[in-house]
This record gives structure tokens, C-alpha cells and sequence, in this order.
């Protein structure tokens, strides 16, 4: 008997590299050599995940670690409602549904809205595991550009519009935003809302980053729209907020019934997110406005000093982000992701260098971002400091190298 041909199916070929942690290899060779990495390419805080999660695992209560309830603690879907009431946003405890991290979220998301081959319109640059849950969910990202003279903000309505086909089914937005820091005003939400409404589509909304925001312009959510109530996606995670991405706790909250079953038959697939993280979750919902305050305080000054650090550098130009903590910057390389790589296999500055995400990644139309490296200011200042020394004199030399300059 003939052997067969062994391979993988289209969707797995398909699946692309995270340009988040593709390069960790090169990481991790380098720290075998003794070289100081300094990481900028991940969204992971080295703020100090608050006592009370550490304290609440320590005293579960149960003898035994059961399964939960698929669609989340009863207590804990309490308690995200209740922090979502305090928005202002009328949300009950049955329109929430608790995921396992904001990454479940998204694909719920997607595969309750969406059969396979629909569309999702979203704005690039973006998140970019958007791009690895669209294949899983089989379903074609429609990207439109934003462009960073103008900050990252959305086009404008008839550019949108154009964009929407047949199968079109969801807009797809994220504020404030992975990777750019852009903060959407209440008046492109409105915008959003408004098509959504009128071209019969759901609206979907990433806002893991809500109480990160610095600039005067203060967050506007999806939720706060109740003419498109029916049709409103909020999708969420505790990660950045509390500094407990290990964690994997995030949620969806939308008032719409019918989705909400669609979520929890998912979330009975897969039993349940984990029911130890679930109890530690709970106590952070007693943490007050003066945790947000200073932890906000903190992410301002490392966004400063990283903005600080890339004004030295001739020819790079990146916009002041407004909210989360990553920054967008064109380097005026040609190839930002082999200038990555060559930070981590050939660059040393006093024994450290440093690692970025290639910009390519955070787009789904070829060609675009291979100038451009995401940032995320997630080191105490001192480090970030010594990370940006690092890439002010990597860029100087490989451009050298390059032929650039």
C-alpha cells in the first residue's frame, strides 16, 4: 500500500508566525551567551501584580479543583458586571460571559458571528494575533489603513463604507490600540455605531487597555451606544489591567441573547476557563481608583521616556501615543524584521541589546510596515532607558551596514 502524503490542513499552513515571539529563539540564544535582553516587543508589565489575587489563591476554599461553570463564576461575572455598571454601561450579569484570556474572546466572537469565508472589516495597523484567530475562524480580515500622520485615527465614513461587501459581516475595532496607543474619539465610535446599525452589521470592540489612556480625549466604549444594543460586542481580559496575563481571564459582554448562547455552547466545548485564576480574579474587584491612578502614572512616564528616547534618534518618526502602552515608530530601515533579528544575533552595547516586533506583522496587507517596529513601554524607566540607548546605537550601525543612512 501506497504511503500517503502526510501534511498539514490549509488552516494550519495558513496559521502565521506571531511577530510577537517569532524571534524568541534568537532571545534565548542570546541570553545563553550572558547578553542582557531588554524586551520591548511583548506587551507583558513588570508592574507588580496587585497582593490580593496572590492571597485569594492561597485561601481557596475548595478541597477539590472543579470544573466551573462554562460561561464563568456566577461571583465573577457579579463582579464584571458591577465594575461595567460603574461605567455606566447597563449590562447585567447574564451579558457576561467569562473567557479563557481576551484571546478566547475574540475567537468566540468571530466564530459566533461569522461562517466561514464571511468578512470582518478592521483597521490596520492592528492587533496581531487578529490575523491567526481570523484563519482559525476561517474568516477574511477586510483591512483598511490608518495612516500615522493623522495619529492612527479611522478614515473617513465613505472610505469605510466602500470597504463593505456582500459578506461583511462585523466591524472590528480596538481602543485605545495595540499597537498604534491611538484613542478613538466619541465621535468615530458614534461613526462606527451609525454604520453598523444602518448596513446591518455587529459591531466589535477591543478595549483590554480601557483604563490606560493619558491624553484629554477620555475612552468611549462600544457599550455606551444603545441604538445598536442588539448588535454590540464588547471583548475584554484582565491581563493589562492587573498585571495578570498568566492568568488568562478575559471576558465578552453584549446584551444580545442569542449571542450570549453561542458563547456559553463554546465555552461548554470547552468546559471551562480556569477555576483557580476565577477565584484570585475576584478579589482585584475590590481594588479602588487609586490602583488605576498610580499604575497609569507609571505607564506615562515610560511612555515619555520612550518617546524622549526616539526623538534622539535622527530619521525616526513616531505620533505620541494616547493610550495602552505601545508605540508605533518608522525607522527607515528596509527590512524592519531583519533589523530585529540582527539586534538579537549580532548587536551588543555593553553586554545588552534589544528585542522589538517587526512592524509587518500588525498588518494584513503585504508589504506594509517593513519600516516600522512596535514598541511596548512595559520596563520600569531605568531599563527602558538603557533599551532605547541600545536601539539608538543599533539603528546608527545598521544602517550602516543597511546602506541606509
Amino acid at each position: 500500500m501506497a504511503a500517503r502524503n502526510m501534511t498539514v490542513s490549509a488552516r494550519g499552513a495558513a496559521m502565521p508566525p506571531s511577530p510577537i515571539r517569532k524571534l524568541v529563539p534568537y532571545a534565548e540564544a542570546a541570553k545563553a551567551q550572558g547578553v542582557v535582553v531588554h524586551h520591548l516587543n511583548i506587551g507583558q508589565p513588570d508592574v507588580t501584580t496587585p497582593r490580593p489575587f496572590f492571597d485569594a489563591l492561597a485561601t481557596f476554599p475548595d478541597e477539590v479543583l472543579a470544573y466551573g461553570h462554562s460561561a464563568g463564576f456566577a461571583e465573577l461575572r457579579h463582579g464584571m458586571a458591577t465594575y461595567y455598571r460603574g461605567l455606566g454601561y447597563d449590562i447585567a450579569d447574564e451579558h457576561v460571559t467569562v473567557t479563557t484570556g481576551g484571546s478566547e474572546a475574540i475567537v468566540f466572537a468571530l466564530m459566533t458571528i461569522c461562517d466561514p469565508g464571511d468578512e470582518v472589516l478592521c483597521f490596520e495597523p492592528f492587533y496581531t494575533n487578529y490575523n491567526g484567530f481570523a484563519v482559525e475562524a476561517a474568516v477574511t480580515l477586510r483591512p483598511l489603513r490608518c495612516e500615522p500622520d493623522n495619529g492612527y485615527h479611522l478614515p473617513g465614513r465613505d472610505r469605510i463604507e466602500a470597504m463593505i461587501s456582500p459578506r461583511t459581516k462585523a466591524i472590528l475595532t480596538c481602543t485605545p490600540n495595540n499597537p498604534t496607543g491611538t484613542v478613538l474619539t466619541r465621535d468615530e465610535m458614534a461613526m462606527l455605531a451609525s454604520i453598523s446599525r444602518e448596513r446591518d452589521l455587529f459591531l466589535i470592540s477591543d478595549e483590554a487597555y480601557r483604563e490606560f489612556v493619558y491624553g484629554e480625549v477620555p475612552h468611549c466604549g462600544v457599550l455606551e451606544f444603545p441604538e445598536i444594543a442588539d448588535r454590540a460586542v464588547l471583548m475584554d481580559s484582565l491581563s493589562k489591567r492587573y498585571s495578570v496575563c498568566g492568568a488568562r481571564i478575559g471576558c465578552l459582554v453584549t446584551r444580545n441573547a442569542e449571542l450570549n448562547r453561542a458563547f456559553l455552547h463554546l465555552g461548554q466545548a470547552r468546559l471551562c476557563s480556569p477555576s483557580l485564576e476565577q477565584h484570585g480574579a475576584l478579589a482585584l474587584f475590590g481594588l479602588d481608583g487609586a490602583y488605576f491612578a498610580s499604575v497609569q502614572a507609571e505607564y506615562r512616564k515610560r511612555r515619555d521616556t520612550v518617546m524622549q528616547g526616539l526623538a534622539a534618534i535622527p530619521g525616526v518618526r513616531a505620533r505620541t501615543p494616547e493610550g495602552a502602552f505601545y508605540v508605533m515608530a518608522r525607522i527607515g530601515v528596509r527590512d524592519a524584521s531583519h533589523f530585529a533579528t540582527w539586534l538579537l544575533t549580532e548587536f551588543r552595547h555593553r553586554g545588552e541589546t534589544v528585542m522589538v516586533a517587526p512592524g509587518d506583522g500588525f498588518y494584513a496587507t503585504p508589504g506594509l510596515g517593513t519600516d516600522e517596529i512596535r514598541i511596548a513601554y512595559v520596563l520600569e524607566v531605568d531599563r527602558l532607558r538603557r533599551a532605547m540607548e541600545c536601539l539608538r546605537l543599533g539603528l546608527e550601525q545598521y544602517r550602516t551596514l543597511d546602506g541606509t543612512t
